[in-house]
């Protein structure tokens, strides 16, 4: 795996505007090669700034090949607050004229969420098409980190950070006291870019924790992509504790 590349932006605003050029980069990038460019997608405050930029003509993406999906998702009702599904509609699907049949939800609010599981599971092989006993390589994942250190629905001490099998599975969070589904390392670092979008004063210690503490104790830091390329793009005030070694200012 290749160093991370680390870049620092003045604030909320100028990262997401470099991460939606690098999303409209990306697919453009897979367009050209007359096939579908596909994302996995964060739900979160991080990254909706992000996904209203995606509506700007300025960046000029082929939305009918573009196939989207879920990084996570809570278990509640696609219109309930908490839904990511929700925010990602309300920031982004709303205003794209992507096809409908190209962003594929996870429906977690079933109440047999390991079925729900395999349903998405499905869903990835079936637009993906890997290779027999070859994991779903996504072209580009955004994800986030939470204040401890969790990323997509991996939460420290659950069961899915030891899934090794399951393309998704249905995750407990013991802090949250909640189940979510999620996609699982072996996906994720399956992709050929991954982006961790953070910003805010209240990432700051976790982040430096991740980046320069000892490994493997923060979920984030088992994203490790295997054949791809690994992005942190970070606001000066997430950024605040880390060496000058690691920065990297825009």
């Amino acid at each position: 795996m290749a160093k991370p590349q680390i870049q620092i932006f003045e604030n909320l605003g100028a990262l997401s505007r470099e991460a939606a050029r690098r999303f409209a980069e990306a697919a453009a990038e897979g367009a050209s090669g007359n096939r579908d460019f596909s994302c996995a997608l964060s739900g979160g405050s991080t990254p909706r700034r992000m996904f209203e930029l995606l509506s700007d003509p300025e960046f000029r993406i082929p939305w009918e090949r573009v196939q989207l999906f879920q990084v996570d998702e809570r278990t509640v009702p696609p219109d309930a607050p908490a839904s990511n599904y929700r925010m990602i509609r309300e920031a982004l699907l709303s205003k794209v004229p992507i096809p409908s049949a190209n962003f594929h939800r996870i429906a977690a609010e079933k109440d047999d969420r390991d079925a729900a599981a395999r349903e998405y599971a499905a869903e990835l092989g079936r637009v993906l098409h890997p290779a027999p006993g070859e994991w779903p390589r996504l072209d580009l994942v955004f994800l986030g980190m939470g204040g401890d250190g969790h990323t997509a629905s991996l939460f420290p001490q659950s069961r899915a950070l030891a899934e090794r099998k399951l393309w998704v599975c249905c995750n407990y969070s013991p802090r949250l006291g909640k189940y979510r589904l999620t996609l699982t390392y072996p996906v994720l670092n399956a992709a050929a870019q991954i982006i961790f979008l953070v910003s805010g004063d209240d990432k700051a210690e976790t982040l430096r924790q991740v980046l320069e503490g000892p490994p493997a104790v923060y979920p984030a830091q088992g994203i490790k992509p295997a054949n791809g390329r690994l992005s942190w793009f970070v606001d000066r005030q997430a950024a605040r504790l880390l060496s000058q070694a690691a920065r990297s200012d825009v």
